[in-house]
């Protein structure tokens, strides 16, 4: 990485735990790479890779006749019905996200001098050098292949597919083969799960330049080489495998040259990759005019550097390549597409209550197309099971998330008194904004993305049919992730998430069917009820009269209509903006989750305060949350490997400069006063334009770049600069103050 260039990072010294190997993915295969000359290894990921935990597959609970009585109580004042709205189950996790297996060439003999690993972000290729070895990976988007090139003179080692991972379970059935070719040869390692007829099967093919190859005692012993290139691919299946038609396929990626040229196949196979990969990396750049010698430390070092400009650039350029390689089939996980150990916190589940919506809040205005089609692949695929939660659970059509999937199962069972999930409604909403978002930006509407709105309209004209004291609707029951009220238990009435998303679904399904249908549920969205403010001036988290609010909590759900929506706005709903900024004052950071912290700030940005956007960050940049890879960690202290900072932090930045709806741009809401000069390019809008925006002292300059016709109101930090009407294809400079 060049000191003028913040797209990497580097290291002086191998990886010694996995949390700090450098990370290369495509959405679908991930690789963890250490980056060790002796014992070069390469943990190998797949984001189908979850553990069965035996048949059937859970269903969500049968509570629909039951639900009416609870709807009773509740509304009659009994605070804990809700904790036995439940089939008796007991709790049961999703199927847990796990590694398949580390590809290992272990060397004979290093001669260790002049060493440095580095990622490039806008190739994702790691790699490592060593006193004239050179190790290369990457995991390319073109051809679905982890791709691992050692070249150096002499080498001599053995080469496995090794399972023993950390936490791998005791019954895991496993089995081998190395078959010699004449370039090569071919390994296979077979996993089958306990008490399953469920497997996964890791085929690599090794194609050599020069040396010898024969049988080693694990794997494929080399001798004599001077090139080594491993193609490396992970499948789950039913039953067998052909391993042989596998590894003819990886063969077939490296012919015609790899005969002659290992190097000549490798830069093809790179070139095929990085056309994809780079052009959706750079659309979007981010510098804060940090200072070259510190643009050049190693990561390590630059995290223990919180005041650093080059800290954040390098953050901003680490979080867009993370999540970009994560997501592709599925969108991010807890832990992106990444682990190396078996017990994955929380299953490695996808979140939809805030982490995988915080992980992927950027991928519409930092313009990550392939982020916003993966997480449309995941609603995808489980909206049948999603229709089968509002039918099972609430009697009701349409459709309704679950708070955690595995990526197979869309189907919501998770139950604790503490935790039901069960109940939440609003997540169905929160996974399509983005969506939704994505299509104002580009114009264009997905003909399953309308159907998926009309079915959560329908959900809702099926389940708000009780009223209260006043007339209005009733969200009951209501839960308000992951908090309860002071005076009542989880499951109560009016959680301020859930009428915001509520209201937030009805208009959008009515904008996107106009007519009876869009009249109907305009209608309905009028009768829900008003946001409630506390004694203490804040917009409460239960709007039913009553309810106490617990302020110590890592969650922020009752702040839904300031962000990720804009239903309270500073400048449409000022007195709300008002008391939502109480709150948010208000608002304890519980545990320290970084993605509590985030949360806060992205929520103070859109609420226009600068020195709260910068105090939480600041909480983040000296928490010791992120690894020697610039992964993140859930906890302070690099405790918990979890990519929800890293993947959320550049949503922070991007909101912090630039906002918008399909009426509004607002320029320069919250800039933090640390930030004296910078520029950030590419950000786009949800009225079809792209925002170019440099600033420096009290100038700033925003240049628009529209894509369509549009009518805007422009708010900048002097406030309201009046309609602009901007034309297709006509740039657009305007000057104001950065403050």
């Amino acid at each position: 990485m060049l000191p003028d260039h913040p797209h990497g990072t580097w290291e002086a010294a191998p990886a010694t735990r996995w949390e700090d190997a450098f990370l290369s993915g495509n959405g679908s295969h991930g690789a963890l790479v250490f980056g060790d000359p002796h014992d070069d290894r390469v943990i190998v990921t797949h984001h189908a890779l979850v553990r069965p935990d035996g048949d059937p597959r859970p269903r969500p609970p049968a509570l629909a006749a039951h639900l009416p009585h609870l709807q009773d109580r509740l509304l009659a004042g009994d605070v804990t019905a809700a904790e036995q709205f439940t089939d008796g189950r007991t709790l049961r996790w999703v199927q847990a996200f796990h590694p398949a297996f580390q590809v290992r060439f272990v060397r004979d003999s290093v001669v260790w001098r002049g060493y440095r690993r580095t990622v490039d972000f806008a190739t994702g290729v790691a790699e490592a050098q060593c006193s004239g070895w050179r190790g290369r990976v990457f995991v390319s988007r073109a051809d679905d292949v982890v791709v691992q090139y050692v070249t150096g003179p002499g080498l001599a080692g053995e080469v496995s597919l090794d399972h023993g991972l950390a936490g791998v379970p005791s019954g895991l059935g496993v089995g081998r083969s190395v078959v010699l070719t004449p370039q090569g040869a071919q390994l296979a390692l077979r996993c089958r799960y306990p008490d399953s007829d469920l497997a996964y099967t890791g085929v690599t093919v090794a194609l050599m330049h020069g040396g010898r190859s024969s049988v080693g005692a694990a794997g494929l012993r080399v001798d004599g080489a001077d090139g080594l290139l491993l193609l490396t691919r992970v499948r789950r299946h039913p039953g067998e495998l052909d391993a042989a038609a596998e590894a003819a396929a990886l063969v077939s990626l490296a012919a015609p040259a790899a005969a002659t040229d290992l190097g000549k196949t490798y830069e093809r196979l790179l070139a095929r990759h990085e056309e994809r990969h780079r052009a959706a990396y750079e659309r979007v750049t981010f510098e804060l005019a940090a200072p070259r010698s510190e643009r050049g430390l190693p990561g390590s070092e630059l995290v223990a550097r919180p005041e650093s400009p080059a800290l954040l650039e390098r953050l901003f350029a680490a979080g867009r390549y993370h999540l970009l390689s994560a997501s592709g089939a599925l969108p991010p996980r807890l832990t992106g597409l990444w682990t190396g150990e078996w017990d994955t916190a929380w299953s490695g589940a996808f979140t939809t209550d805030a982490n995988l919506n915080l992980q992927t809040a950027s991928a519409t205005a930092c313009d990550l197309t392939e982020v916003t089609q993966a997480q449309g692949a995941l609603i995808q695929r489980q909206l049948a099971d999603w229709r089968d939660n509002a039918r099972e659970i609430f009697g009701a059509r349409g459709i309704v998330a679950p708070a955690h999937t595995d990526g197979e199962s869309g189907h919501t069972y998770h139950f604790q008194r503490e935790w039901p999930m069960h109940l939440w409604t609003a997540g169905a909403d929160w996974l399509l904004t983005p969506l939704v978002e994505h299509a104002e930006t580009t114009g264009e509407r997905a003909a399953w993305l309308a159907e998926a709105l009309c079915d959560v309209a329908l959900f809702y004209e099926d389940f708000l049919t009780r009223t209260g004291p006043d007339g209005r609707l009733v969200v009951v029951p209501s839960y308000s992730p992951e908090n309860r009220p002071a005076n009542a238990s989880w499951g109560t009435l009016n959680a301020t998430m859930d009428i915001a998303a509520a209201r937030h679904a009805l208009r959008t399904a009515a904008a996107w069917h106009p007519g009876p249908d869009g009249d109907r549920w305009n209608a309905l969205a009028d009768r829900l009820p008003d946001y409630r403010v506390t004694s203490d001036g804040a917009l409460a988290e239960w709007a039913w009269p009553g309810l106490e609010d617990t302020y110590d909590h890592r969650h922020l759900s009752h702040l839904y209509p300031v962000w990720p929506h804009h239903d309270i706005t500073p400048y449409d709903t000022p007195a709300l903006a008002k008391a939502a900024h109480r709150a948010l004052e208000l608002r304890g950071a519980e545990n320290h989750s970084a993605h509590g912290h985030l949360h806060h700030a992205l929520i103070a940005a859109r609420l226009r305060d600068p020195h709260r956007v910068a105090a939480a960050l600041h909480q983040v940049l000296t928490g010791d949350y992120f690894h020697h890879s610039l992964m993140s960690a859930h906890y302070p202290d690099r405790d918990v490997y979890n990519a929800d900072a890293a993947h959320a932090l550049p949503a922070l930045l991007a909101e912090a400069l630039v906002q918008s709806t399909p009426d509004r741009l607002v320029l320069l809401p919250a800039l933090p006063p640390a930030w004296r000069r910078g520029a950030v390019r590419g950000l786009r809008t949800r009225f079809g334009a792209r925002v170019d925006l440099t600033w420096a002292g009290d100038g700033c300059t925003a240049v628009v770049h529209p894509e369509r016709d549009a009518y805007i109101d422009l708010q900048t930090p002097a406030g309201s600069d009046g309609p602009l009407r901007l034309t297709a294809g006509e740039d657009r400079e305007l000057t104001l103050s950065p403050r």
